[in-house]
C-alpha cells in the first residue's frame, strides 16, 4: 500500500515574540496561513521495521536528524508498530528557508502514517503530537489559516485571507533560526498589531492585511544578511504591495493582489535570485 500526502508551505503573515520562557522557547503569537507551495510526501510500508527516508535533495538528511523521520519513529514507539516505512520525500519548498518545509513533511507524515496504519487519530490528537518534534508541525498538521501562540504549538483557527498572489524570494543563504533568536533584543521590539491583522483577515480587507504585515525577527535577520534587506528592496522596487520576511528568514515574500503586477514582480526578481516562486494562498 502506498499513501500520498501534499505538505505545503506556510507564511507568517504576522511575528511577534512576547518574551523568554522558563524551557528556553520564546513565547510568539503569531499568525500563519498556508501557500500553494508543497513538498510530497510518498510513504511505504517495510516489512522490516526500519524507517527509510530518501529524497533527491542533498540538502534532506535521511536519518533522525530529518523531522519526518522523527514522526514515523514517534508514532512506531507510541503506537508499538513494528512494521517499517519508507519515507519518500519530492522537494519543492526550499530548504532552511523559514517556510516551515521540514515541519510540514513532518505534518505530512504524521497524517499518512495515521491512514497507512489504520491508527485512526482524530488530527487534533496528530497536532498535539507533532509538539513533540517541532513548533510549526502542530501548525502544518491543520493547515488553512491560524493564530499560533505558546512556543507555536497552541493552534486557534481563524478565516482564510483574502485571496491574493504570494511572490517568494529565496536567496543562497541558509540561516539559523536559533542564533536569530539570540541575536533578538527584547527589550527592544517594535510589536506587529495582530489583532489588528486578524481583524483585517476576517473582514477580508486586502488593504489593511497589507498595512499590517510585521515580523519582529525581520530586523534582526537583515542586520546578519544583507542580501535579505537587498531582496526586499527589489520586491518593493518592482511593484508588491506588501513585502515581508516569513519565520526567521531568508525567504522574502510579496502580497499582490493582481496577475499582471505578479508576473513583473517574479520576473524581475529573477534576475536577483535563483529561487522565485509566485503562488497563490491557499489559507483553508
Amino acid at each position: 500500500m502506498r499513501i500520498l500526502e501534499k505538505a505545503p508551505a506556510k507564511i507568517n503573515l504576522s511575528l511577534d515574540v512576547l518574551g523568554k520562557r522558563k524551557d528556553g522557547f520564546h513565547e510568539v503569537r503569531m499568525i500563519m496561513t498556508t501557500i500553494d507551495l508543497a513538498d510530497r510526501i510518498e510513504l511505504s510500508e517495510l516489512s522490516s521495521g526500519q524507517i527509510k527516508v530518501v529524497s533527491h535533495n542533498r540538502f534532506v538528511p535521511d536519518d533522525q536528524r530529518n523531522l519526518a523521520y522523527q514522526a514515523a519513529k514517534l508514532l512506531k514507539e507510541r503506537y508499538h508498530i513494528h512494521k517499517g516505512v519508507s519515507i519518500a520525500i519530492t522537494k519543492t519548498i526550499p530548504v532552511a528557508a523559514g517556510l516551515a518545509g521540514g515541519s510540514s513533511d513532518a505534518a505530512a507524515t504524521l497524517r499518512g502514517l495515521n491512514r497507512l496504519w489504520s491508527l485512526g487519530l482524530s488530527l487534533d490528537e496528530l497536532a498535539v503530537l507533532g509538539a513533540e518534534i517541532g513548533s510549526d508541525v502542530s501548525f502544518c498538521v491543520y493547515g488553512g489559516t491560524a493564530l499560533a501562540t505558546g512556543r507555536g504549538e497552541k493552534i486557534q483557527h481563524i478565516q482564510a485571507p483574502p485571496h491574493c498572489w504570494v511572490v517568494l524570494a529565496k536567496p543562497t543563504i541558509g540561516v539559523s533560526t536559533a542564533d536569530v533568536y539570540r541575536n533578538l533584543n527584547l527589550s527592544n521590539i517594535q510589536h506587529p498589531n495582530v489583532e489588528g491583522m486578524i481583524e483585517a483577515i476576517n473582514e477580508k480587507n486586502y488593504e489593511q492585511m497589507c498595512g499590517l504585515l510585521g515580523n519582529v525577527l525581520e530586523n534582526v535577520t537583515l542586520k546578519m544578511y544583507p542580501e535579505v534587506a537587498q531582496i526586499k528592496d527589489q520586491m518593493k522596487r518592482f511593484g508588491a504591495d506588501a513585502v515581508l520576511m516569513s519565520g526567521s528568514g531568508p525567504t522574502v515574500f510579496g502580497l499582490i493582489q493582481y496577475e499582471s503586477r505578479m508576473h513583473r514582480v517574479y520576473n524581475g526578481l529573477r534576475g536577483f535570485c535563483n529561487q522565485v516562486f509566485a503562488v497563490r494562498m491557499l489559507g483553508e
